[in-house]
């Protein structure tokens, strides 16, 4: 690959990250938080997309960040209210910043005036206090005789610190600015700038590709070194920096400056020493020292990985653990002399593995942020398609996914949330009328619950009209017009390939297509997908997926001749039951009593054509509980153990069947299959609900009609 290719996308992968910064900052801007902080933290991302893009040529997105980031330097000097208004233009700024982005990662144009509207409202924004935006400098046109700079002072800190700040030509290759750097520093404290022109040569050995000019600044503040460190953050590697622990507090009028000092309001020339028309070989950047260490600025050390190499590795850990238990099995049917002490000796060899596979998965884990910030952008373009008012509450951005599960949420969440905007929510006058505020809500959340992950996405609008969907599915031939159907079949209805209630087709709905791919997803990421709808209140639709996709905790069970694994975290508890706790209830189904409460029993062989060896009352019953369909006894033969086991794709080696979530390779080498205890408990209760037979095979009804009581 050209190097210069490869150095790109790294910078397009950290456009990926300073994007979503930029956007959580403006979210919080637009909620009130327009804190110094938030509004730094904003003006350095869309900085840093715009310094590396210009190192890059990409001129259409340095313009517009450039205006962009003048509006926001406004809005750190305060000469700018960061008012509702201005949020809202600097939302749709961010949203443009990010299309030029896109645009340029793809190698493509944006259209001819698609990001003027938004550059004349940040223009306007620069205008309106009488600041004039600037243009990027213009080397040729510098004069480029250095100046200094004291910025006005206020009085705040009561500790002086000592900075030296040489730049060297890539930090003006790269379109930083040491003038927004003094600015940064200014807000700690009092700050007195002095030029070191000593490095300045004369004019006939000027190279204008080099830096010659440093700055020995002195700040008074109560600030802490790791602050300081922040105004430099994007800077570290292209210059020369120490700070020096601060001596004794002392007053800042004994410092006075050896160079002549402007003010910023009488020299308007860019604190620049040198132009950057090329990126010369750049010299080896000396290390910020501090003498104090203990405050020095804690970053985590990170690194870019192909998820492939990530991925092999996972696949190789899997198999050690594998191997791990085929070798423990072995040792514990071999028996013979020192087995004792190899048994030990697996056991810990068993336990750091499950260490280390940890630690492997961790590394496939990210946050779901990355994939919730998007939604917000989404909320405002449907909302303003449509004509409605929306906001969108985010919960549990920082709880951590499988990648892979994360890859792939982001097409269902974007389906679900055009279709809650668009058939949920309701317009204002509608809203107003039946008593809602005229903004509806909303609302995506993400949480840890029994192993596995919880999304939730709910609306405060309409809820779905059923009458209207079991027509429209009739009118469609989806289904037959005599079909009695419970609500829960008819909410499911919106999941069929070419279903849709919308009247026309528009940019956002009406072709019959969204929800099914929605569902399509969430199944073959080993999840499902439950929808919960009261008319006038609206909807929540709850995805339970897999941490990971990789390994689980599971208990190996016997049915019949074979062997199933239940992940453990559907399990509840598991029993032999009494023969006077198994109540028939009609023909070839069972309830089984367990503390004053009724649950269906399911002969699992059955379901999985298969037959139990053991009557119900030597078998054993394992309580399982699935997300939003309730509990079910599976009555299996025998409990054979429990283990961690490394999950095989079933239905990328073969083809999906209901009930199976996969497969995984046991110690004596036999394949078991994962079963997918939610499709099991629904595949049950729609048997219950049609009379279908879901229980005990015929030969064991005879015991329970004997011991037991018809229901």
């Amino acid at each position: 690959m050209d190097p210069m290719e490869a150095i790109k996308q790294t910078y397009f992968q950290e456009c990926e990250e300073l994007l979503l910064a930029m956007e959580e900052g403006l979210i919080a801007m637009e909620s009130g938080e327009a804190d110094s902080e938030t509004i730094n933290a904003v003006f350095r991302a869309v900085h840093s997309i715009k310094g590396s893009g210009g190192a890059f040529g990409f001129d259409a997105l340095v313009r517009f960040a450039h205006q962009f980031e003048t509006v926001l330097d406004h809005i750190r000097s305060g000469t700018l209210s960061a008012d509702a208004q201005v949020v809202k233009i600097l939302l749709r700024a961010g949203d443009n910043l990010a299309d030029h982005v896109a645009a340029a990662r793809s190698g493509t144009a944006l259209a001819e005036g698609h990001d003027s509207e938004a550059m004349d409202a940040l223009a306007a924004l620069a205008d309106a206090d009488g600041a004039e935006a600037q243009a990027p400098a213009d080397f040729d046109d510098l004069d480029f005789a250095p100046v200094a700079i004291a910025v006005d002072a206020v009085e705040v800190g009561p500790v002086v610190w000592s900075i030296r700040f040489f730049p060297h030509a890539e930090l003006y290759a790269n379109a930083n600015e040491p003038l927004f750097i003094l600015r940064e520093l200014k807000t700690l404290g009092t700050l007195h700038v002095h030029a070191d022109l000593s490095r300045l040569p004369e004019l006939d050995q000027f190279d204008p590709a080099h830096s010659y000019c440093a700055w020995d600044l002195e700040l008074k503040t109560e600030a802490s070194v790791s602050q300081i460190e922040e105004a430099f953050e994007f800077v570290i590697g292209d210059c020369e920096l120490e700070i020096t622990a601060p001596a004794e507090a002392q007053p800042m009028d004994d410092l006075a400056p050896t160079t002549p000092v402007l003010a910023p309001s009488e020299a308007e020339t860019p604190v620049l020493a040198a132009p950057p028309p090329a990126i010369p070989t750049p010299p080896a950047p000396a290390a910020v020292e501090t003498a104090a260490a203990s405050t020095a600025t804690a970053i985590k050390p990170t690194i870019r990985v192909d998820l492939d190499k990530v991925d092999r590795l996972v696949n190789l850990v899997g198999e050690l653990v594998i191997t791990q238990a085929m070798l423990a099995q072995r040792v514990l049917d071999g028996g013979g002399q020192g087995a004792a002490s190899v048994v030990n000796g697996l056991g810990e060899l068993e336990h750091l593995l499950r260490e280390l596979q940890e630690s492997v998965m961790a590394i496939r884990t990210q946050p779901v942020k990355s994939v919730f910030q998007r939604m917000p952008r989404l909320v405002r373009e449907v909302a303003a398609q449509t004509g409605k008012q929306v906001r969108i509450d985010l919960l549990g951005e920082a709880t951590e996914v499988d990648k892979t599960v994360i890859d792939r949420l982001g097409e269902p969440l974007t389906h679900m949330i055009r279709n809650a905007i668009d058939h949920g929510i309701e317009t204002p006058q509608a809203r107003t009328a039946a008593g809602k505020p005229e903004e509806g809500c909303v609302r995506l959340s993400a949480e840890h619950r029994g192993g596995r992950i919880i999304i939730e996405l709910s609306d405060d609008g309409r809820g779905i009209d059923r009458a209207r969907v079991k027509a429209k599915a009739i009118e469609k031939g989806l289904i037959p017009p005599n079909a009695a159907l419970s609500d829960d079949e008819i909410d499911n209805l919106i999941f069929l390939p070419g279903f849709s209630t919308a009247s026309e087709i528009s940019n956002i709905s009406g072709r019959g297509v969204g929800m099914d791919v929605v569902r399509r997803n969430i199944i073959e990421l080993g999840g499902r997908i439950i929808i919960t709808s009261i008319p006038g209140c609206g909807s929540r639709f709850c995805l339970t997926l897999p941490l990971t996709l990789a390994v689980l905790d599971g208990m190996v069970v016997a049915v019949g001749e074979q062997t199933f694994v239940l992940p453990l975290t559907h399990i509840v508890e598991s029993l032999q039951p009494k023969a006077e706790d198994i109540r028939a209830f009609g023909h070839g189904r069972a309830l089984l009593h367990i503390r004053n409460t009724y649950v269906p029993l399911v002969d699992t062989g059955e379901l999985l054509g298969t037959h139990l060896n053991n009557p119900p009352s030597k078998g054993v019953v394992i309580l399982v509980e699935s997300e939003g369909a309730g509990r079910l006894a599976l009555l299996v033969d025998a409990i054979v153990g429990q283990q961690q086991v490394v999950i095989k794709s079933f239905e990328g080696n073969y083809q999906r069947i209901e009930g199976i979530a996969g497969a995984t390779i046991l110690g004596d080498g036999r394949v078991a299959l994962i079963l997918d205890v939610d499709g099991l408990v629904t595949r049950c209760r729609s048997s219950l609900q049609t009379g279908g037979r879901t229980g005990l095979p015929n030969e064991h009804e005879a015991e329970i009609s004997q011991t037991g009581t018809t229901g």
